[in-house]
């Protein structure tokens, strides 16, 4: 996973961002407009400061591997639940996205759209501790909200509507 991290880093030219990359964006955003530009798009999907702050001041190898084991984690409830017998990948997907938040890009195109869409990486903290939150005191009824919703990322954009994240 580590090995695989550092290609991908050295690939997209990720390597060398510092480590406090976030503090770095948020001073530029005030005098570069490519920068606030996509700082704005991360704000309407709800990030804050302290969301650029925290995800962007990771080493980009973290940031990597945190993702890397939300994938194993999928991938493994996934196959513990027996979904893996249904044999439709499009199916399998979308009962992905029903029990997992999905991170990513909010604007490129993808097989969903509106609330479904990806959530932007930088909330992937936030999403964890609101959702270590529930479960120690209310995960039945956390598990009934994210139900009524089509996807996990429509449930969290709606609680982050609410201001529960």
């Amino acid at each position: 996973m580590l090995q695989k991290a550092k290609e991908e880093s050295l690939e997209e030219g990720t390597s060398n961002l510092p480590q406090n990359f976030g503090d770095v964006l948020l001073e530029k955003e005030t005098t570069d407009e490519k920068i606030r530009s996509w700082l704005a798009m991360k704000r309407n999907e709800g990030v804050s400061d302290e969301d650029i702050r925290e995800w962007w001041n990771m080493h980009d190898l973290e940031r990597r591997i945190l993702l890397s084991f939300d994938d194993v984690s999928r991938f493994n409830r996934f196959f513990k639940s027996g979904e893996e017998d249904r044999g439709d990948e499009e199916e399998t997907a979308r009962a992905g996205r029903e029990f997992f938040p999905v991170y990513g890009d909010p604007n490129e195109p993808s097989h969903t759209a509106g609330d479904d869409r990806p959530l932007p990486y930088e909330l992937r903290n936030r999403v964890d501790r609101y959702l270590e939150k529930k479960a120690q005191t209310d995960p039945e009824g956390c598990k009934r909200q994210i139900e009524k919703s089509s996807t996990f990322n429509a449930f969290i954009r709606k609680e982050i509507r609410k201001g529960n994240i």
